[in-house]
């Protein structure tokens, strides 16, 4: 029987992938990747890109191509033997990526290509690609002694362990709690599209009436709608008690122990790299330079977000006290009220606008959008193998024809599906002679799923989710860079990544883009010239309690990782206390453990980089900047962004490539003006 991950095509087999080809396949490429690297290595100098760098492309490509629709199954489709698979390749995964990033001979190999007169006559891409590797192996511990550097792949293995642990506790938590009931007076306020997904719920699994799950698009609507404060309370309780030692699953799949391993771990990591704490070492190839501009950073906008989030709470406090008599806002009645307060002071709510945005109709608007943008072309191919019937497959191709990206979309929630959303690599964009690999991406996200025959209608944050997440796709797939480690979103600084993907929902705000896509879903008619006027009336709506949100989650994050003692033990809750006295203004109740979900610190790559958010919004506020000044579908500004910023991907400075896009260092103006905070 042939494997299908070990079959090279040009797309992943997916029905054809079963959990028993996982740890085969791996295995095999990793043994074939050692044999050809001990080859490579066997090699006298000079060492050249030809014979050192580009063979090793295709070696990390193939590894890629095995292991990358494993991890988006892993993601999208998770069940017991899959899981099962998938964990016993994680330790083999890491080994492997240690011993490569430890590997004397190859880090000598590209110091000697680095100090040679081949190196200077090497394009931009590929000098970056080689500054990189020696920066990573350093980074990987390949000085150490002998007896630090088996320690520190001892770490990277169970720390790859315990990420993966972190992420099925959270899943596993979230796929176990429901709530079930047959009395529609206790769901009074929640909108017909979230009650209707209750009822697809129930009748799946059997139950009369409606289920209740922690799928985010039902935990929103009932936060924000549901009139029944307990139910929002019972709702409230067990989606920030997930994966911890309080709420109804108390002491089940508690991630407390696996936060305090990961913190412990890290920090001993960066001690044995000759770092004082582990926020400096994931600090080393981002673009902010240290730990104490990142908190001056944040803490700057902090002063300045919190005094007018502080009188945004009042206003919200006052606002209950009058509607409902209510003494004391409780943290599950900040969204309900939140959206009364919103609907009173805009006559709009996030569900007027659903009937304009039917999900397949955002899709094309979108791909219109970037088209007139950039001078592309999208569109849809049926004739590829997928993991789900909701899946579908699109092409990207310049004016002329030329394949420019591939990718696939998967929007809606289900069980057994990891939350949130994220565009991930199946291929990256690499050219070996003549032949260019096309990049391909996966695009997930988790919106309210079509019910009854009906088009799935998504809210204007989902459609700006979907914008966000295209962002991403565009500078994986349209990168014009030929060296595979620095195409697309490969090498880009982790605080600049964040760039195309806030830069694109601006279009989600301007009537121009709108008319392309917003139409109401049965009569065809734009978003009516009132209505949007609300909608845009009410953009900055809380936005400095919403940003102080983001900042307590990005001090908290950085501070765990600056100050975390192993001698002294975690103080993860304490610390949180901390940052909430210095920026919160809704606080929490006791029972609250929002770190045991905050899978982005402790499952994803935003470890001490959280802040990343923030810092690329200034980017790509004062991007869309030169838009507004210039036309927002100009093509010479769409073409200068397509250029400096999306087909560059890693291959030079992201201060240097902004540089080149705005003419000037970024200003942190237009943030302030588009949260509504300049002065």
């Amino acid at each position: 029987m042939t494997n299908p991950l070990l079959t090279d095509t040009d797309l992943p087999r997916f029905s054809d992938i079963r959990p028993e080809h996982v740890q085969p396949a791996v295995e095999q490429v990793l043994a074939d990747n050692r044999a050809a690297i001990e080859a490579i290595t066997a090699h006298p100098a000079p060492h050249t890109w030809e014979r050192l760098v580009a063979p090793l492309e295709r070696l990390e490509d193939r590894l890629e191509k095995v292991w990358s629709p494993v991890s988006h199954l892993n993601a999208v489709m998770n069940s017991d033997a899959l899981r099962e698979a998938y964990n016993a390749c994680i330790p083999l995964l890491s080994a492997y990526h240690t011993e490569m990033g430890q590997n004397t001979a190859l880090y000598d190999a590209f110091r000697q290509l680095r100090e040679s007169a081949a190196y200077d006559q090497l394009r931009q891409d590929q000098r970056q690609t080689v500054d990189n590797a020696l920066r990573d192996f350093e980074l990987a511990g390949v000085a150490l002694p002998s007896e630090a550097k088996q320690r520190y792949a001892d770490i990277a293995a169970r720390l790859a362990e315990l990420s993966s642990r972190f992420q099925e506790n959270l899943l596993d938590a979230t796929n176990a709690w429901h709530y079930d009931t047959t009395d529609a007076d206790e769901l009074a306020g929640i909108p017909e599209t979230a009650l209707g997904v209750m009822r697809q719920n129930a009748e799946q699994a059997g139950v009369e009436g409606w289920r209740i799950s922690l799928d985010m698009p039902v935990v929103q609507a009932v936060l924000a709608h549901a009139r029944n404060r307990e139910l929002r309370r019972a709702v409230y309780e067990a989606f920030t008690t997930r994966a911890s030692d309080t709420g109804p699953q108390a002491g089940q799949w508690d991630n407390h122990p696996v936060m305090a391993e990961i913190l412990d771990l890290r920090q001993e990591q960066a001690e044995l790299l000759g770092y004082s704490h582990y926020a400096a070492l994931s600090l080393a190839p981002k673009m902010a330079d240290s730990a104490e501009e990142v908190i001056a950073f944040l803490d700057d906008l902090a002063g300045r977000a919190k005094p007018v989030a502080e009188q945004e709470h009042a206003e919200l406090v006052a606002f209950a006290n009058e509607l409902d008599g209510l003494e004391t806002l409780q943290a599950w009645d900040v969204g309900y009220y939140s959206e009364r307060l919103r609907e009173s002071r805009y006559n709009l709510s996030p569900e007027d606008l659903r009937p304009w945005f039917p999900a397949d109709q955002v899709m094309a608007g979108l791909f219109a959008v970037v088209e007139r943008l950039f001078g592309i072309r999208i569109h849809e191919r049926d004739d590829v193998d997928t993991w789900h019937a909701d899946v579908r497959f699109y092409e990207i191709r310049d004016g002329d024809g030329t394949l420019r990206g591939q990718f696939y979309t998967d929007l809606y929630a289900r069980s057994q599906k990891r939350g949130g959303a994220w565009m991930a690599t199946a291929r990256g964009r690499m050219r070996q002679g003549d032949a260019l690999q096309t990049p391909v991406a996966f695009l997930t996200c988790n919106f309210t799923p079509p019910v009854a025959g009906k088009p799935a209608l998504i809210t204007h944050g989902e459609v700006e989710t979907l914008f966000h997440e295209f962002g991403h796709g565009l500078h994986h797939m349209l990168t014009r860079v030929d060296a595979a480690s620095v195409a697309g979103i490969n090498g880009v600084a982790w605080d600049a990544v964040e760039l195309p993907s806030q830069f694109l929902e601006n279009w989600c705000w301007e009537r121009e883009a709108l008319d392309l896509f917003a139409r109401h879903h049965e009569t065809g008619e734009p978003i009516p010239d009132d209505l949007y006027k609300r909608m845009v009336a009410s953009r900055n709506f809380q936005a400095a309690m919403q940003m102080v949100r983001q900042l307590e989650f990005s001090l908290f994050d950085l501070r765990l990782h600056v100050e975390h003692d192993r001698a002294g033990g975690e103080r993860i809750f304490a610390l949180l206390d901390e940052v909430r006295d210095q920026v919160a203004v809704v606080r929490p109740p006791a029972f609250n453990r929002f770190p045991n979900s905050f899978a982005h610190i402790f499952a994803g790559g935003y470890a001490a980089g959280y802040y990343s958010y923030k810092w690329a919004e200034v980017l790509s506020a004062d991007a869309f900047a030169r838009f507004t000044e210039e036309g927002i579908f100009n093509p010479v500004t769409g073409r200068a962004f397509l250029e400096h910023i999306l087909e560059k991907g890693g291959s030079e400075d992201a201060a240097k490539l902004f540089r080149d896009f705005r003419g000037r260092e970024p200003s942190i103006e237009p943030l302030l003006r588009a949260s509504g905070l300049a002065a």
